[in-house]
């Protein structure tokens, strides 16, 4: 079927021309007037899919640089504090300090204050005073916890515990059996230790300022205290003193847990798996809550001679907290 000269089905939709009434030259007029209708139709409805695209790519960069902004301001903000933000003198106060070898004068002195030391180190007790908060961490503070939680003789002991059921149950069974398996199964036991207390600890406290510390209530009864415990995977303290939600542990459980698929061969992958995982990882978190809830009356239980010591805070205002930082 000849067109006119010069012309295309493309060049006619470009310059409207289908929208001309078919000439008597062509042969099955009818059917021709259709296809090109229907060619029109379909490159309109093309035109305004690009259109919508356009809109919604236009639309997702300006949220992108409206972000961008909000963060460039907050670095700012971060980096003028000391000079723009006032001084604040609002009381606050200093927990106690660890358990010491000096502190216990029983048997196998170092390795039960090894273990005494381990729920502690991340442990505060909560002050009944109105008007008085703990000092909050700064990132440097929140980074050497980080640091010492990870490098207690008792987080070497729990990933050789755990490595030794891993080896028993043959899981990861790719790193095999024997001393090279279980050498294998051991690093990764301790990065999953290392990775979880890094993302609870450090990460996202100082991403969110939430103090990454568990505050042992140790006033009222047995059962407010137990469900406190239960509550801290939810309710955590910020950096200021208020509540705020626990995003560091449901965060940081998750990026560990995916994490921890890229060197655990034989984890399954999925949505599904990696719930499952989370969930028990901080089921396990909630009972280590309780523990260091009820430390104090284990301690005490057990009848270990610790040598009975002031622990009472040490108040001081936020000002000095600084610059002893």
């Amino acid at each position: 079927m000849p067109l006119p000269e010069g012309r295309s089905v493309l060049g006619r939709i470009g310059t409207g021309w289908e929208n001309q009434p078919c000439v008597p030259q062509f042969e099955t007029v009818t059917d021709r007037c259709g296809r090109r209708t229907l060619e029109a139709l379909a490159v309109s409805s093309h035109h305004k899919t690009l259109s919508a695209f356009r809109t919604l790519t236009i639309v997702f960069l300006l949220g992108q640089q409206f972000l961008l902004s909000q963060v460039s301001a907050s670095i700012g903000d971060d980096l003028t504090g000391p000079q723009a933000k006032p001084v604040d003198t609002s009381p606050c106060i200093q927990p106690a300090p660890l358990v010491s070898a000096g502190d216990y004068q029983g048997p196998l002195k170092k390795i039960v204050v090894y273990f005494a030391r381990k729920p502690e180190i991340k442990t505060v007790h909560a002050h009944p005073r109105r008007g008085l908060t703990l000092c909050a961490l700064d990132a440097s503070e929140k980074f050497h916890l980080f640091t010492q939680d990870s490098i207690e003789p008792v987080t070497f002991i729990g990933a050789a515990f755990d490595s030794g059921v891993a080896q028993a149950e043959d899981n990861d069974p790719s790193f095999g059996q024997g001393a090279a398996g279980y050498a294998k199964r051991y690093g990764a036991a301790l990065a999953d230790s290392v990775s979880r207390d890094f993302f609870h600890t450090y990460l996202f406290p100082v991403v969110f300022r939430q103090d990454p510390r568990y505050y042992r209530k140790l006033e009222g009864n047995a059962a407010g205290r137990f469900g406190h415990a239960l509550l801290h995977v939810l309710v955590a303290e910020s950096d200021s003193g208020g509540k705020m939600p626990n995003f560091s542990e449901w965060l940081g459980t998750t990026s560990s847990v995916v994490l921890s698929n890229t060197y655990h061969p034989g984890n399954s992958r999925g949505a599904g798996p990696v719930s499952r995982r989370v969930g028990v990882s901080i089921a396990w978190d909630m009972g280590f809550d309780v523990l260091r809830e009820f430390w104090p009356e284990i301690v005490h239980k057990l009848r270990l001679p610790f040598i009975q010591r002031d622990h009472a805070p040490v108040q001081m205002n936020h000002a000095a907290s600084e610059t002893r930082r």
